[in-house]
């Protein structure tokens, strides 16, 4: 994939000289935490030392202290509650919380998860059904419930209380519940509109943990582990609360880790500590496979696991699902490729095809992404209906452009770059056409071309241990605060270039500076760029640092982004 560099702008150089001064660090780590809004020694000292007195009051989301209330009467007149959770890595991981904090000295709880296949995604009238057949009273929403209408009020018509925990963006008006929580609602003036599905329940039970008197640091802060799994798969923005909840949910989980997690990450291969996008890349997709290829209360049941041999046969399960969800994953995505090299060039791509698994259409809508640089939207039939995962590139609002195609559509939801959907299956055709001129219509041009944002031009010199030290405390990394992409021009090989698996590229860099040494570098599936290093010619290299152990030693790594050969460009 050709990437457009864009280089972020450099932020006033008062400013960011004064910072460098006040918090004794070079102008180009002044230069980073300028461009994220930090300039002060108040702003600096507040991001390099998140605490959790400074997350928001949770009574501050509407409706709050109805729900808070309705939980401590539940809890008060032994009801029996009901926490109904989504079957992907924020609703398995938000009912393992719920039920982590309730399980130890409250026995009146039960969880539930839809069947993806036979219920769908949300609030079923089967689930409902559950809950009035095992004498609920009050049943909390996990993740989902916020366009669930028909089913709340058939609760309610059973005379079971709804309490909807939700992230997701509302339409219309609300539910019938009892309470609604949901930082996206209109009228919520919560400061922290972007939290996990996982994160609204974390503001549910520190709310109750306040007007309970319950010490929070005994409680519930050593649950942040769950919380966090679900803003690094969720893909929400790490920053203000999200980054407090997370960099603490990440100690949490290094320290003390749950034997479900532990077992789990053996099994990946993974060292510690572990990092956001250690969750992103290897512990999510195991999780998720749960909920693709069986059912998702594996997930749950791994994360409850307490004993040890316990924990590690779940996690085997999970590993071995991943396992097969990776074979399924690869079959899909080469019959979509061949489907698109087909068809003539579109400003979207959306794809249809009767037997594709329901499970993995969303993998796949990615996959086609990083072939195909356009809003996808993979559909399949499932109960006789069309259900399709719909994703999205930089800058295009997805939710929105299904907005658009709400008549041709039974329900959707979801959030900005992903969203569901279901529909007859008569309209793909339809939608395919629709999908495709609102797109046309609304995507700019930046929007059609990958871009790389860079957020310094460096020196090679200027990476060193010290410098790295200070960049990994900006860490936790993720949206809305990336690890740092550097540029170096005019560099040079330090040593041949070598494949690692055909695929992989590994080399060391150097400049003409004699003070200088060698980086070592690697570029994982770069092997494209091979032939053209090996001509010698000087390049340009965008990367993120990083460490690299290695048979007990350990060195600074540059992980290559993009390369620019210099007589090329």
């Amino acid at each position: 994939m050709e990437w457009q560099w864009i280089y972020k702008p450099v932020p006033n150089e008062t400013s960011v000289n004064q910072l460098a001064e006040a918090i004794n660090v070079n102008p180009a780590l002044a230069t980073l935490l300028a461009q994220r809004g930090i300039t002060t020694y108040d702003t600096a000292k507040a991001f390099f030392r998140p605490s959790l007195d400074r997350l928001p009051d949770p009574f501050g989301m509407a409706d709050m202290h109805k729900a808070v209330d309705r939980l401590v009467s539940a809890v008060s007149n032994e009801e029996k509650i009901l926490f109904y959770g989504d079957y992907d890595v924020d609703g398995t991981t938000s009912v393992a919380l719920m039920m982590s904090f309730f399980q130890e000295y409250y026995p009146q709880i039960l969880y539930y998860i839809p069947d993806r296949y036979a219920e769908g995604y949300g609030l079923s009238l089967a689930g409902v059904d559950y809950a009035r057949k095992e004498g609920v009273k009050l049943l909390i929403t996990l993740d989902c419930g916020i366009k669930a209408h028909e089913p709340i009020a058939q609760a309610n018509a059973w005379g079971m209380d709804v309490m909807v925990r939700d992230h997701h963006r509302p339409e219309g008006e609300l539910p019938p519940a009892h309470a609604v929580l949901n930082p996206q609602r209109p009228d919520c003036p919560y400061p922290s509109t972007e939290l996990s599905g996982c994160g609204v329940g974390f503001k549910l039970l520190q709310g109750f943990c306040l007007q309970q008197g319950l010490d929070l640091n005994e409680h519930l802060y050593p649950l942040l582990d769950l919380v966090t799994i679900a803003i690094a798969a969720d893909i929400v923005p790490i920053k203000n609360e999200n980054r407090i909840l997370a960099h603490y949910g990440l100690q949490a989980m290094n320290v003390q880790m749950r034997p479900g997690v532990k077992a789990l990450i053996e099994l990946a291969g993974m060292s510690t500590p572990i990092s956001i996008s250690d969750v992103v890349f290897y512990l999510a997709p195991r999780i998720n496979a749960a909920g693709r290829l069986a059912h998702a209360h594996d997930a749950v049941k791994l994360f409850l696991s307490t004993k040890t041999e316990e924990a590690q046969r779940r996690a085997q399960a999970l590993h071995d699902k991943n396992q097969e969800r990776k074979q399924v994953d690869q079959s899909i995505t080469q019959e979509a490729l061949a489907m698109l090299a087909q068809q003539e060039e579109r400003n979207s791509t959306v794809l249809f095809k009767d037997d594709w698994h329901k499970g993995i259409i969303g993998i796949v809508a990615s996959r086609c992404i990083e072939h195909h640089y356009r809003p996808t939207i993979i559909l399949t039939e499932s109960n006789r209906k069309a259900t399709g995962s719909a994703r999205s590139v930089a800058g295009f609002d997805i939710y929105e452009a299904l907005h658009e195609c709400a008549d041709l559509l039974d329900q959707f939801g979801g959030h900005t770059y992903a969203a569901g959907m279901t529909l007859p299956l008569e309209n793909v055709p339809k939608l395919q056409a629709r999908f495709e001129e609102v797109v046309a219509n609304t995507i700019t041009p930046e929007a059609q071309t990958p871009q790389l944002e860079i957020d310094l031009e460096l020196p090679l010199a200027f990476i060193t241990d010290k410098f790295y030290r200070i960049l990994k405390q900006m860490a936790p990394f993720g949206p809305a605060n990336p690890e740092p992409i550097l540029v170096s021009h005019n560099l040079t090989l330090g040593s041949a270039p070598r494949l690692l698996k055909e695929k992989h590229l590994k080399m060391s860099v150097t400049t003409a500076d004699p003070q200088v040494g060698h980086l070592e570098a690697i570029g994982f599936n770069m092997a494209e760029y091979f032939p053209l290093l090996k001509t010698g010619d000087p390049f340009s290299m965008a990367y993120t640092l990083q460490e690299n152990t290695w048979r007990g030693e350990t060195s600074l790594q540059l992980r290559i982004k993009d390369i620019r050969i210099e007589s090329l460009s």
